[in-house]
This record gives structure tokens, sequence and C-alpha cells, in this order.
């Protein structure tokens, strides 16, 4: 695999393109670390020293910004806003028809759901930057810190500060598609991929410097790689279902008899499931937080729902991860979609009627992988929570499965991506 490395720097076109994909990734990283106008960097820092930050939404867009957010920074909404925009122009394809005919129209109603994508992750920037500011402000970003973190609350510096927040998630957008025009891989997956990566040693380094730290790190090693062996495995796991096309003829040409087979993975919703979960249940803890806090709902939401080892938030955690496996996957895969394309080229399940009943089959298989891939999904969410109470860390755990997921989905992506244009080029590539 180093010699395969080395080979590719070698090729100076595949060089020039890794290059470019570091050095945008390095600019991304550098600007996570410049604060916005009117934030005391210096306050900041100590209250990060001294609390755990923010609440669990606020933790996990601070994940997806490595840690970009709790320092105020001009990256500090990082890449959430745009992945927020892109579930939703997904899912509103289900409601808004007009959605879903551009979707139909290839390359020209791609690129106007982009357009659509690309506003939406504007506004999405200014609400969310605003509710930061104000959660600053109010002093909730960091829980039990007393330190003012913004030097100057006026209405003019917190406008400057939105704009600031909303200029840099464009800017953000803008590196990630210059990634995949110019670079190598997804863009934006490895923007998310940076940012998840670069909290790794500093979240390792604070589970061993604390108690029974050695002990600690030693097992958080190990169920990592055991993670990741396992993520690798079912990532990459696919049923195969066989297609036959039918001889046919065009003309005098002779087109078809060719066979073929749909791949469908166990894990087709991806990461998706996780981050809708948490984030469902993150709102009311974010809503108690600016109620009285002696109230009854407000302690029964701190109980139950505020802490992650609570019974009650690990059931509801575990039936919305099951239940949007089964949504996402109903919107991105459609049995009756697929059974129309195959009739229409004249192709065929073995043992299967075209038609309906090619589309009754496709949607029983989808059913019981769905069903596998979700248990499995709920399982890698439901580490960093069961590691926690083992281990007694509270709540400092350095990585979460949907962390793992998204690391190891990028990282494959971008290997297969760098092995195929090795190929193109007569080398052997990464991949035997």
């Amino acid at each position: 695999m180093l010699s395969a490395f080395a080979r590719a720097f070698r090729t100076p076109d595949l060089r020039r393109k890794l290059l470019f994909t570091i050095a945008i990734m390095a600019v991304f990283r550098v600007g996570s670390f410049i604060p916005t106008p009117g934030v005391d960097y210096g306050n900041v820092r100590q209250c990060i020293d001294q609390t755990a930050g923010g609440t669990s939404l606020l933790g996990l867009v601070n994940t997806f910004s490595g840690g970009a957010l709790l320092q105020l920074s001009i990256f500090a909404l990082g890449i959430m806003p745009y992945i927020t925009a892109s579930i939703i122009v997904q899912l509103l394809r289900v409601v808004i028809p007009r959605f879903e005919a551009l979707h139909k129209e290839g390359q020209a109603g791609q690129a106007k759901l982009t357009q659509y994508t690309r506003y939406l992750t504007i506004a999405l920037a200014i609400l969310q930057s605003t509710t930061v500011i104000t959660t600053a402000r109010q002093g909730l970003l960091f829980q039990g810190c007393t330190l003012d973190v913004l030097a100057d609350d006026s209405i003019v510096t917190m406008l400057l500060m939105v704009i600031t927040m909303t200029a840099g998630t464009g800017l953000i957008m803008w590196l990630g598609e210059l990634i995949t025009e110019r670079g190598v891989g997804n863009g934006m997956s490895l923007l998310i991929f940076t940012s998840i990566a670069a909290s790794f040693p500093t979240g390792l380094w604070s589970v061993a410097g604390g108690s029974d730290g050695i002990r600690n790190t030693i097992i958080l090693v190990a169920v990592v790689v055991l993670v990741i062996g396992l993520v690798v495995f079912v990532e990459q796991s696919q049923r195969r279902i066989p297609v036959q096309y039918a001889k046919r003829m065009v003309g005098r040409r002779m087109y078809g008899g060719t066979s073929t087979y749909i791949p469908i993975k166990i894990n087709m919703a991806g990461v998706i499931p996780v981050i809708f979960a948490a984030s469902i249940l993150a709102i009311p803890t974010l809503i108690a937080q600016f109620g009285d806090q002696t109230a009854g709902w407000v302690q029964w939401i701190s109980r139950n729902l505020a802490a992650q080892d609570a019974p009650l938030y690990i059931v509801l955690y575990v039936v919305l991860i099951l239940f949007f496996c089964f949504f996402y996957t109903s919107i991105t895969f459609n049995p009756d979609e697929v059974a129309d394309n195959m009739k229409k080229y004249g192709g065929f399940i073995p043992g299967i009627r075209a038609g309906r009943p090619t589309a009754e089959y496709l949607d029983y298989v989808i059913t019981r992988i769905t069903s596998a891939g979700s248990l499995y999904l709920a399982v890698i969410a439901l580490i960093p929570t069961l590691m926690v109470v083992w281990l007694g860390l509270a709540n400092n755990l350095p990585f979460g499965g949907s962390s793992i997921l998204i690391i190891v989905g990028v990282g494959l992506e971008t290997v297969k991506q760098i092995d195929s244009q090795l190929q193109q080029r007569h080398y052997e590539g990464f991949l035997r």
C-alpha cells in the first residue's frame, strides 16, 4: 500500500490533485482557529478547559466543525448547515413533485437542486449562527462557566458575528466544491472527515489524563479497532440481486443479452438516521435550558433526556434510529421506479416476472436487509454511551459511532477513487 502511495505521488496529474486536496483541508483547519469578531478568545479557552461545553445538539455540531463551534471561530458552524440542507432537499422530493421532476431530469435537474441546496444552506447558516450567538450571550453555550465569552454584546457586533459565521459557511461550501472539481474524492465528505479526525488526538489525551487513564486508553483503542473492522465488513457487504437483459434487435444491431446485478448495501441510509435521532432528542434539552430550572418539566427533561445514559433516552434513541433507517431508505431506493426502469430496457430478475412482481420482490428484500442494517446502526450509535457508563469517562469519549461510520466510509470511498485513477494509468492500485 505504501508503494502505491509512492506511485500516486510520482504521477504528476494525480500528485497535483492530492496536494491540492491536502492544501484545502489545511485551509479549512486554519479557519477553525480564527475567532469571530467580538469574541473574547481568552475567556472562551478558559470555558472550554473548565466545562464539557454545550448541549448534546451543540456537541453534535461541534463534532462536525472540528471543535470550531465552541471556539466561536469563523468556521464555527462547519459543514452542518450544508448537511442539513442536503437532507431537507432530499426529503422534499417526497412532498414536492417539482423536486422529484428535477431529480429525474438528469444533470440539468441536479444542478438546479444543488442551487436550491446552496440557498437553503445560507438560510440555515443565518438561523444557526443566530442561535449559537444568543446561546453564548446568555451563558448557555458553556455549562458552569461564568465568564463572558462575548467582548461586546451590542446589536451591531452580534450582527457582524452572524454575517461572519454565515460567510464562513459559504466559504466552506465553496472549498468543498473545489475539492470535488479539482481534487480527489467528495469535497464535503473530506471536510467532515477532517473535522472529526482532528478531534481524536485531543479526546484521547483527555482520556489518558484521567483516572485509570492508561487502562481506559488501551480499552478505547481496542474498541475503536474492533468497531472499524466491523464497520468496514458491514459497509462493504452487499446483497447482489441478479438481473438478466433480454436480447432485442434495433435496426441491424442486437442489444441486450447481458447479465448484471443490483447491489444493495446493508446500511443504505448511512449515518443520516443517527444525526436525525440525536438532533430530535437534543431539542427538548435545548428548550429546557431557556426555562425555569426549578420547574418540574425542566427537571424531568434533565433526568430522562439530558443524560445520554438514561434508560428513556436510550430507548427513544434506538426507536428513532430504526424509524429513520426505514424512512430514509424508502426515499433513496424506490422499488417501483427500479422495476419500471428494468422493464423499460428489457431487464428482469430470473424467476420473477417483470413489473409489479419485481417491485414487490425488491421491496421484500429491502425490508429484510434494512431490518438488519438498522439494528447494526443502532448498536454502533450506542457504543459511546455504553463506553461512558462502563469506563466512567464523564462524557469525555473522543469518538462516536457516527464519527467512525463517517471516517471509515469517506476513507474507503477516497481510496477507491485514487485506486481507480491509478489503474487508469496502468498501475496496480491499492486494492488487489
